[in-house]
């Protein structure tokens, strides 16, 4: 069954919990890319498959948080 119009986007929340520093210089840029700059600092993000992506070559430096 389609999805509805009006159906809101999920939402994914994204912590940085283990540092970029020691990691591939591709892995640190997705890291920023994903707008994380500190530790433990979090950031929303609509899910979408490029999103995703992205979380997989990062997963272990990461939380990832789905809403519903």
């Amino acid at each position: 069954m389609p999805k509805a119009k009006d159906a809101k986007p999920r939402i994914i929340k994204i912590k940085l919990v283990r540092s970029p520093i020691g990691y591939k210089k591709s892995q640190k840029d997705t890291v920023r890319a994903l707008g994380l700059r500190r530790m433990h600092q979090t950031v929303e993000h609509q899910d979408t498959a490029a999103l995703r992506g992205m979380l997989a070559k990062v997963i272990h430096l990461i939380e990832v948080e789905e809403s519903k």
